[in-house]
């Protein structure tokens, strides 16, 4: 998990705006990076207090103050899907105290905006991958059918009668829900929401009938209490949590088998040598055993990689 970043001309790593290329090193950078941090280190999530995002950050945060003798403050700014935080973020100075957790289909989506928009888009520097989370489908008290196929009959046989709520849409949980319904030939209706906390809530309510999640212990806990019924999962295989549910690929969905990546993300124009220190700074904080029980416990597989396979990874999000 560390990074080994191969020597090359600046053009040549500034050349494709995809791969999200490191800065190039500026004179007294590597010194810089051999004296940070100083100071209290700044990670803004992208999403509300309380969802599993949040709790992996502030878990994260209190390994790497430990590790560092800093504080690791964190803060929320919700909102436009993540894209409202990487705005703001790229704002900031690049000196390795102002930090992003968020999704990887962000940085997409605020490419995307910019674009729509006709201005340039300063890209957010990958610094470190954290973890690649599954997508949990799941039926409310309002479904009243069991099972992903009866979900997609009773849509299909009643059009918008099956609300489906996300976190917005370009996140994956939305892709998710525009793949089945392209595939299924379906109406489902889409229902935003800034994060997962209010979500969770409104799910219990009742108020619509599918929801599409990152995996956590609270969805987990409901499904167990029957309080949620598990549909489907975004994954590689099934979870050993829930070895019962089928992945969207064995239902037939194999281009909505999705799952999310997160990680963290600098301004623009860091020097390689802090993005190196940064990642290494992580890379050893996700090997700590409590860090480890904490993701797996909740199905989140760690971060496995250097920054350029973190960019390059981010740039396969992007493109899918």
């Amino acid at each position: 998990m560390r990074s080994s970043t191969s020597p090359g001309p600046v053009s040549r790593r500034r050349r494709s705006l995809l791969l999200w290329p490191l800065a190039s090193l500026p004179l007294g950078g590597a010194a810089f990076a051999a004296r940070w941090p100083q100071r209290a280190i700044h990670i803004t999530v992208a999403y509300p207090p309380g969802g599993v995002s949040d709790q992996v950050a502030r878990a994260l945060a209190e390994v790497l103050s430990a590790d560092l003798g800093v504080p690791v403050v964190i803060e929320n700014k919700a909102g436009a899907s993540g894209t409202l935080a990487l705005d703001l973020l790229v704002r900031r100075p690049a000196d390795g105290y102002s930090l992003c957790f968020v999704a990887a289909t962000a940085i997409a989506l605020r490419a995307q905006a910019a674009q729509s928009r006709g201005v340039a888009s300063r890209a957010a520097v990958p610094v470190a991958g954290v973890m690649r989370t599954p997508i949990l489908i799941v039926g409310t008290r309002s479904l009243g059918v069991d099972g992903f196929a009866r979900m997609v009959d009773r849509a299909r046989q009643s059009p918008g009668s099956v609300r489906w709520a996300t976190t917005g849409e370009g996140t994956t949980g939305y892709a998710v829900l525009d793949r089945v319904r392209r595939a299924s030939r379906t109406e489902i209706v889409h229902i935003p929401y800034k994060g997962g906390g209010q979500q969770l809530l409104d799910a219990l309510a009742g108020h619509f009938e599918v929801l599409s999640t990152n995996v956590a212990s609270a969805q987990l806990e409901d499904i167990a209490a029957g309080r949620l019924v598990a549909l489907a999962v975004g994954a590689p295989a099934r979870l050993k949590v829930l070895p019962d549910t089928p992945t969207l690929a064995e239902l037939g969905y194999e281009d909505a088998n999705l799952d999310s990546l997160f990680g963290l993300f600098a301004p623009p124009e860091l020097p390689e040598a802090l993005a190196e220190r940064l990642n290494r700074a992580v890379a050893t904080a996700l090997e700590t055993p409590a860090l480890q029980t904490r993701l797996r416990s909740m199905s989140n597989l760690p971060f496995e990689g250097s920054a350029q396979v973190f960019a390059q990874q981010v740039a396969r999000e992007a493109r899918r």
